[in-house]
């Protein structure tokens, strides 16, 4: 068999391969996540990797031998049982990430029956889907039951700052953000290490996340950090944070929403949902915002600004059954709001 035969054997072999690939992670997203934008996403990759052997279908059709393909026979223990239905994507992404490359490879010895330069730019955005498949996973995993999210300040003096803390701790809640745009960085970092130290010594803690400040998430043992539009990448604060920390990204827009999915966020802050007494803004992405982010993701996505009891029905109806929570915890006893918003957001 000739150079070129053999090359068009193994891109057919492979073709197959990252086709049935695609397909797998595609179905994850469309009929486990219920996540129309991944999904679409995958289908866009899938319909160009098609378009990149549109000139050389036929002929690599002709060129398959599978009762003469010797690895039909041969397997290992690993490909017969998968854990979870995570395992099974994961398994798909690294068959499809090495299709590619292996079709790139042989590509340039049969030009004509693949647009490399094609299969070269599908590689990289396959590595850019797993890479926001594996940090949203991690986010669900990791805010599985969070529902409730606290937004706090450093308050006035320490001893303010242990009592509300100890108060929001035992409120029910399940996120606290330090977020203080007054307090000094040393002030900041006090007040941070003190909330961990009090978190340390509760049986199932809330999440401790530093709002925008990514060297003080570390320097303060955060278990995350929340940036917005105006404040480091995702990338620039994974580089400060490292693998571990979970990055939360404010978003006003749904463009904003699908650039922190590309980027890798592990949860997003949708809003500003209602006017807000700890917060002023030009204007309100509303609840029409949180109901198309609840039909097109599956990211983590907390609803924020002035949200309370009156006006919780909405944004429950519009799908979204996680809220952050500021001023009316200041105004009321954290506890009795937090024990009425529970049954609602389940």
């Amino acid at each position: 068999m000739t150079d070129k035969n053999q090359a068009l054997r193994i891109l057919d072999a492979n073709r197959n391969r990252g086709c049935e690939a695609l397909r797998t992670i595609e179905e994850y997203f469309r009929f486990a996540w219920d996540d129309s934008y991944l999904t679409e996403l995958t289908k866009c990759i899938r319909h160009d990797f098609n378009t990149a052997f549109a000139a050389s279908g036929h002929t690599l059709l002709a060129m398959r031998d599978t009762d003469g393909d010797v690895g039909t026979n041969i397997s290992t223990t690993t490909e017969s049982s998968r854990a979870s239905n995570r395992d099974v994507v994961e398994a798909a992404f690294s068959r499809l990430q090495q299709s590619l490359r292996v079709i790139e490879e042989y590509g340039k010895v049969v030009s004509e029956a693949v647009e490399c330069e094609l299969i070269e730019q599908l590689r990289y955005r396959c590595y850019q889907l797993h890479h926001s498949f594996a940090s949203i996973t991690a986010g669900r995993e990791r805010l599985t039951d969070a529902r409730i999210y606290a937004i706090i300040s450093g308050q006035e003096s320490d001893e303010d700052f242990d009592k509300y803390c100890t108060e929001i701790i035992h409120s029910g809640v399940d996120v606290i953000q330090l977020r203080d745009k007054h307090l000094s960085d040393r002030d900041l970092i006090a007040r941070g290490k003190h909330l961990r130290q009090i978190l340390n010594t509760v049986d199932l803690p809330p999440l401790f996340i530093m709002n925008d400040r990514p060297d003080l998430a570390v320097l303060t043992g955060a278990d995350g950090v929340h940036v917005g539009q105006d404040e480091l990448t995702v990338a620039e604060t994974r580089s400060i944070v490292g693998p571990d920390l979970i990055i939360g990204v404010s978003t006003h827009n749904i463009t904003q929403v699908a650039d922190a999915v590309r980027e890798g966020a592990n949860y997003i802050g949708c809003g500003p949902t209602f006017p807000s007494g700890t917060k002023s803004f030009d204007s309100f992405a509303g609840v029409s915002f949180l109901r198309e982010v609840s039909d097109r993701f599956q990211i983590p996505a907390f609803a924020i600004g002035g949200i309370d009891l009156n006006n919780i029905a909405e944004v429950v109806e519009a799908g979204f059954n996680r809220v952050a929570i500021s001023g009316v915890l200041s105004t009321s006893v954290p506890q009795d709001v937090v024990s009425a918003l529970q049954p609602l957001l389940t």
